[in-house]
């Protein structure tokens, strides 16, 4: 029987972005506040998935074996380290997120059935690598603040009560919805990145949060006149206005998951995603860092 499993680790380490080839000045346009020297740290977070056929021990692997790889293939290199130059090959391409965990994959791959690494470099901004040359996600998450109300006009009160229950009282309720956006693209061999980070970040504040944070959907928001603001079609309407912009800044939007309530949530994936189904069905269940 296949089982894939997850092992947790972290370190501490510290990074710049800068690249000498470049001025100082073209630097900070190109990175920001992330150019400056000697660099900004993280606590990182680290999750390693591997698959594999239960043991007549109940295991897929032995964890304090995975565990002792973990800690001397990367931790043990890592932590407490300048990470542009513990490593060699973050000296030709620089520790983006995306680039430590395609790195930290190549590190570990001989020695365990990896299938994805998840590296969180805080909370709301993380990487997942799968194996694929030079391939790699990137997810950023955000929140807004927005009312609604759930009810069709085509409908009385009543039937609309029968369908959506105490959502469609008149005066409608509100959510702190919790938004990840997943962009999908080739890590640029000198930058390290998939997209220009603060762009991608720009995108989804000035094409969602800042229009959606503190309004009325139904009422606000003009596409909502006459579509039910449920999570799934918030969530599909987010994904139409983001897959042009993300695609202008060269990576494809991969997926959208809206977190309506701790108790609700939904996942659409991009409209160039080759059968989203399977992929999900193949995606590894993570715990929140």
């Amino acid at each position: 029987m296949k089982c894939i499993i997850d092992r947790r680790a972290q370190f501490s380490a510290s990074h710049q972005y800068y690249l000498p080839e470049m001025s100082e000045a073209e630097n900070f346009e190109r990175f920001g506040a992330c150019a400056r020297y000697p660099g900004h740290g993280h606590n990182y977070v680290l999750y390693v998935s591997m698959l594999g056929d239960l043991d007549d021990y109940g295991m897929v692997l032995n964890l304090s074996e995975v565990k002792h790889v973990i800690n001397k293939e990367v931790t043990s290199q890592l932590d407490f380290s300048f990470l542009n130059e513990a490593w060699t090959e973050f000296q030709e391409t620089l520790p983006t997120t995306e680039n430590i965990a395609r790195s930290i994959w190549h590190r570990l791959s001989a020695d365990l059935p990896i299938v994805r690494i998840r590296l969180y470099e805080h909370p709301e901004l993380w990487a997942d690598y799968l194996g694929n040359t030079m391939e790699a996600y990137l997810t950023i998450s955000t929140h807004f603040s927005a009312a609604h109300r759930l009810a069709r006009p085509d409908l009385s009160f009543e039937e609309n009560c029968e369908i959506y229950g105490k959502c469609a009282r008149p005066n409608g309720h509100g959510h702190n919805y919790h938004l990840e956006v997943t962009i999908k693209g080739d890590i640029d061999p000198r930058t390290g990145m998939i997209a220009d980070l603060v762009a991608f970040q720009k995108a989804v504040d000035d094409f969602v949060v800042e229009p959606f944070d503190h309004t009325f959907l139904n009422k606000d928001i003009a596409y909502f006149e006459h579509v039910v603001p449920t999570a799934e079609n918030i969530a599909v309407h987010i994904r139409d206005l983001l897959e042009t912009p993300i695609g202008a800044i060269g990576a494809q939007l991969f997926k959208v998951k809206l977190i309506e309530s701790p108790n609700n949530s939904c996942e659409v994936y991009g409209s160039g995603v080759a059968d989203p189904l399977a992929l999900m069905m193949r995606e590894p269940a993570m715990a929140s860092a």
